[in-house]
């Protein structure tokens, strides 16, 4: 056991379907073909690519087809010991408006939305989890965000750390995502993409491939403070 060395990583992916204002939703482009991409890239030792899920850019209409999306990778690994779970989660939403990628650090425990949902939904400062309290209830990743950052950054990327992932879609499934990650043991991080307009599908794919290349893997099999 001692010489097997520690148990792969196993990242699975999330990307979104168009919504309003957003007829082409660059997160699902990359999602769909991200395992193509990674197959003729190759992936790094240690790292493999689970699932790739595109999801409805909904919110508690869509929450049954999320948590079993979730709970997939956890049933996976059901006869695995629980030492061995080395599961991370990694979501991407798009922001219109952007014009660098961002990292998202934390969650609220709020829904306002904007413009309602693609299953015509628009909360206003509704709790997303009620029993977990209030809206100004923060969930934090436990990964290191502003370390990944830098890591990105010094690849050439135009990428920052941010601590507001909205309230729309996005954060709504992040504070799930985050919650469901604290219960059974896995991690989760959400990151922001530009419009294919503002920085180019090949551009963002590589960003992709990096973030599971020198982020994910290299962060998270090197830092023993995650203890995952």
């Amino acid at each position: 056991m001692g010489s097997e060395g520690p148990p792969a990583v196993t990242i699975h992916v999330t990307g979104f379907k168009k919504f309003h204002g957003v007829s082409e939703n660059p997160t699902e482009t990359i999602v769909s073909n991200l395992k193509e991409y990674m197959k003729k890239k190759g992936m790094p030792k240690g790292c493999i690519l689970g699932s790739c899920n595109v999801l409805e850019t909904a919110g508690q209409g869509a929450l049954a087809a999320l948590y079993q999306t979730l709970q997939s990778a956890i049933s996976e690994k059901d006869s695995d010991s629980p030492n061995s779970r080395r599961i991370v989660w990694l979501h991407f939403g798009v922001n219109s408006g952007a014009t660098r990628f961002a990292i998202e650090q934390q969650a609220f425990n709020e829904a306002t939305f904007r413009c309602p949902d693609e299953l015509g939904w628009k909360p206003q400062k509704v709790p997303i989890v009620p029993t977990d309290g209030e809206i100004t209830r923060v969930r934090e990743t436990t990964l290191p965000v502003e370390e990944m950052t830098k890591t990105l950054a010094k690849k050439g990327y135009e990428v920052l750390t941010s601590n507001d992932a909205g309230r729309f879609v996005c954060n709504y499934v992040y504070y799930h995502s985050l919650r469901f990650a604290e219960q059974n043991g896995t991690k989760s991080l959400f990151v922001h993409v530009p419009l294919f307009l503002t920085i180019d599908e090949e551009t963002q794919m590589q960003f992709a491939a990096s973030l599971l290349e020198f982020a994910l893997l290299r962060l998270i099999c090197g830092c023993q403070m995650l203890k995952i």
